[in-house]
C-alpha cells in the first residue's frame, strides 16, 4: 500500500513498528513516506541537513524496524556518514566507524536516513549555524526552534519523523521540545553511552536521548538505548522494568514542589506563568500533591554561571584542538562564528587548578538537589521563562561578548535546566498548551531524583492521557493544508 501524508503522521513510532511487524506496512513504504514529507516541510524550517539512502540491513526483528530515523549532527556517528557539528572545522568530516549509539539504533531496526541541524558544536540553545542557516519553528517560521536539538525538534515537530536523536547539556532537548510543542527527555547521566568518541562530552553534563510527539515513542526507543558499554565513565543502574510499561503504570500521588521563577535574574513571563498555574490544578486534580517551593543550589547564581562557563570552555577548547590539528584548518573566523571563537579563546586560558574547582561545582549542585528530592518526588518549573523569540535575538550583540558573557547569555535564557545537566538527575519537558495570544506552545519541565526516568514516565503518561496535546499541531505539518500564523 501507499501511505499517504496525512495517515503517516498520525502515525507514532510504536504504532509504525507493529504495522510493519504484523506485515501491514513495508519499511519502504514508510521510508517514502518520510522522504515525501521532508521534501514537502523542510524547505519552510530547514531542519534536515542531509539525507542518504538507508542502509541495506536494518534489524528485522528490531522493536522499532521499519521507523524512519534522524540523528543529530553531533552526539552520534555511523561509518561512512558525515558528522560535521554545524561547523565549518568540521565540514565535510566523514566518521570513519559507528559509535555505541549507532551500533543499538541499528539493532532497533530503525531505518535511519539523514541527520538534522545543530548549532555549532552544540554551543547554543538556538539553531542558527552559520554553516546551514537557521532551523526555523514550524508554528511560526519567524522564530526559533531552539537548540541544541533544534533540527530534531523542528523535524518532528512538522511531521517528517515520529521520533529523532537529541542530546542535552543544558537544556538542549528540553528547550526544543518547549518550543516545538513536543515531548523530550533528559536521561540521568550514565543512562546511554557517548562511547567511544564522546564519553567526557562537556565533562558529563551532555546525555543522549532522543524527541518524540509520544510519550510512548520516547519510552520505547529508551529502552533500545539505555545500558553501559565497557569501559565508560559513568554508570546508571538499570531499572526493574521496560521504561515501556511504566507509560501506562499509574504513578500514584505525588508530592509536586512547584519553582515558578528561576535562579538568576530573568522572570517568568505571564503566558508561562498561566501554562505552570493550569499544569498545577492538573496535577491537584490528578490527586497530587502540590505545594510551592525554594530549592537552593549550593552556591549563588553567579558562581554557577562562572564554574559552568569554565566547564564549556575548557571542553570547547580541547574539542576544537582536536578537530583543527588531525584537519590542519586554521581555528579563527573563517572557521568559527563569533561566540565559539570566544568560547574556545576563554578555555585555552583556563588553568588545571580553576578547571578542577568548577568541577567541584557538580557535586555542590547534586548534594543540594538531592536534598530536595529526599522531602520531593518531583519538581515541576517552566522548561523555559518565555516564549519561542525571534530567530536573531541570542546573537543580538553576541560578537562583543567574551566567553563567560556567551554562557552568562545562554543561561539567562534558559535558566531551569541546566542544574539537572550538573546535578546528571533525569528531567523532562511535556506540552502544557499554547498561548492563545500567538499560539505559539509551552511547555513544563519535571524533574525527579537521580535514575528515576521510571517515574516520569509514569507522570508524563498520565498527564498524556488527562490532557492530549497530539491534537495540537503547527502551521508547518506534512499532511496537512498551509495555515497561516496568528498575527501579533
Amino acid at each position: 500500500m501507499i501511505v499517504r501524508l496525512s495517515e503517516y503522521v498520525r502515525l507514532d513510532a510504536v504504532a509504525q513498528a507493529a504495522l510493519v511487524a504484523a506485515g501491514e506496512l513495508r519499511p519502504a513504504e514508510l521510508e517514502a513516506a518520510a522522504r515525501e514529507a521532508v521534501r514537502a516541510v523542510n524547505p519552510a524550517v530547514n531542519a534536515v541537513v542531509e539525507t542518504w539512502p538507508v542502509d541495506a540491513g536494518p534489524a528485522p526483528d528490531g522493536a522499532l524496524a521499519g521507523v524512519p530515523f534522524l540523528i543529530k549532527d553531533i552526539g552520534v556517528t555511523m561509518a561512512g556518514r558525515r558528522m560535521e557539528a554545524g561547523s565549518r572545522l568540521l565540514a565535510g568530516h566523514v566518521a570513519g566507524a559507528d559509535s555505541y549509539l549507532m551500533t543499538r539504533l541499528r539493532r532497533a531496526g530503525l531505518a535511519i536516513f539523514g541527520r538534522t541541524a545543530t548549532p555549532e558544536l552544540a554551543y547554543s540553545i538556538t539553531t542558527e549555524p552559520m554553516l546551514y542557516g537557521a532551523t526555523r519553528n514550524p508554528w511560526d517560521p519567524r522564530r526559533g526552534a531552539g537548540g541544541s536539538s533544534g533540527g530534531a525538534g523542528a523535524a518532528v515537530a512538522a511531521g517528517m519523523v515520529p521520533i529523532a536523536h537529541a542530546t542535552d547539556a543544558a537544556g538542549s532537548l528540553r528547550i526544543p521540545a518547549s518550543y516545538n510543542g513536543i515531548f523530550g527527555l533528559k536521561t540521568t547521566r550514565g543512562r546511554v553511552s557517548l562511547g567511544p568518541g564522546f564519553d567526557e562530552q562537556f565533562s558529563g553534563l551532555a546525555v543522549q536521548g532522543c524527541l518524540s510527539r509520544t510519550v510512548r515513542d520516547s519510552a520505547a526507543l529508551l529502552d533500545q538505548m539505555r545500558g553501559p558499554e565497557p569501559g565508560d565513565p559513568y554508570f546508571a543502574a538499570q531499572p526493574s522494568r521496560p521504561y515501556a510499561d511504566e507509560v501506562t503504570r499509574e504513578p500514584g500521588r505525588l508530592r509536586v514542589g512547584v519553582l515558578a521563577q528561576a535562579w538568576g535574574g530573568r522572570r517568568t513571563t505571564a503566558p508561562v506563568l498561566g501554562a505552570l498555574d493550569a499544569t498545577a490544578r492538573l496535577l491537584e486534580s490528578l490527586g497530587h500533591r502540590v505545594d510551592g517551593a525554594e530549592i537552593a543550589l549550593g552556591l549563588d547564581w553567579a558562581d554557577f554561571v562562572l564554574a559552568n562557563a569554565r566547564v564549556w570552555a575548557a571542553n570547547l577548547a580541547a574539542t576544537v584542538d582536536g578537530i583543527a590539528g588531525p584537519s590542519g584548518r586554521p581555528v579563527d573566523a573563517t572557521t568559527l562564528e563569533p561566540v565559539t571563537l570566544a568560547g574556545y579563546h576563554y578555555g585555552r586560558q583556563i588553568g588545571a587548578a580553576e578547571f578542577l574547582a568548577a568541577l567541584a561545582m557538580r557535586n555542590q549542585v547534586s548534594r543540594s538537589l538531592a536534598a530536595f528530592f529526599a522531602a520531593h518526588d518531583v519538581l515541576l518549573t517552566p522548561t523555559v521563562p518565555e516564549l519561542p523569540p525571534p530567530l536573531g535575538t541570542l546573537a543580538e550583540g553576541a560578537e562583543d561578548l567574551d566567553g563567560v558573557g556567551w554562557i552568562e547569555r545562554v543561561f539567562d535564557r534558559s535558566p531551569f535546566t541546566v542544574a539537572f545537566n550538573v546535578a546528571g538527575t533525569p528531567a523532562m519537558s511535556v506540552p502544557a498548551g499554547v498561548d492563545p495570544g500567538t499560539g505559539l506552545p509551552i511547555g513544563m519541565q519535571f524533574a525527579a531524583g537521580h535514575g528515576r526516568e521510571d517515574l516520569l514516565f509514569r507522570l508524563a503518561g498520565q498527564l498524556e492521557r488527562a490532557a492530549p496535546w497530539a491534537a495540537r499541531t503547527p502551521v508547518v505539518r506534512a499532511g496537512s493544508a498551509p495555515r497561516r500564523t496568528v498575527k501579533h
